[in-house]
């Protein structure tokens, strides 16, 4: 790789990349990668589903597409409590083509001052913490073969997807404030100014 390399991509403004420009001359590194046969069958998978379905179906509908293609047979779905509505809609849709193992983000009832965590209302006696490493060992142990992100908390899903033994697929980001749109805070540009003011 290119020690000298001193912008990221973010920052690029030509993207040759998507013309096959090797702008930081690890292509060889990153084939190698593919090597590992589980990484090589979900990029076959990803981008088959890509290739026949682009801009036809919502991400509900590839994530199906994708655990088909995979040949997956059992989902586990972690969700957010707060999305418990939202959760039981989308394991009833996946349960009519899987077998769906889901888990609740307060799984087992622990509570926040078990660990010392802060409190949302540090006035109340208790407050139950969530629990995503424990959502990640309940659908380890269910041998779930894909697993489905509904509404974790940030940070709790980077804890989910470092503890979960099958991969893991986001379907919805969760954003208190943008009805979990994340990306509406880069589309809105009052929004946008909050965090950028020189927009």
């Amino acid at each position: 790789m290119n020690d000298e390399l001193d912008l990221p991509c973010a920052a690029c403004e030509t993207r040759d990349c998507v013309d096959g420009k090797d702008c930081i001359g690890a292509a060889e590194e990153h084939l190698a990668l593919y090597e590992d046969e589980r990484i090589a069958a979900l990029a076959r998978a990803a981008s088959a589903i890509e290739a026949r379905h682009y801009c036809k179906e919502p991400r509900i509908r590839e994530i199906m597409l994708f655990a088909k293609e995979c040949e997956f047979r059992k989902l586990g779905l972690a969700f957010c409590v707060g999305l418990a509505a939202e959760g039981q809609i989308v394991a009833e849709i996946l349960s009519r083509e899987f077998e769906v193992v889901s888990v609740c983000c307060e799984v087992c009832g622990i509570d926040k001052a078990e660990l010392g965590l802060e409190q949302i209302r540090p006035e109340d006696p208790r407050e139950t913490m969530c629990n995503p490493a424990g959502q990640a060992a309940v659908l380890n142990e269910a041998g779930a073969e894909l697993n489905v992100l509904c509404g974790l908390c940030v940070g709790h899903d980077a804890i989910f997807t470092m503890c979960s033994q099958a991969p893991v697929t986001t379907l919805i980001a969760k954003d208190r404030v943008l009805a979990h749109n994340s990306a509406g805070a880069i589309y809105s540009r009052y929004i946008r100014r909050t965090l950028r003011p020189e927009d």
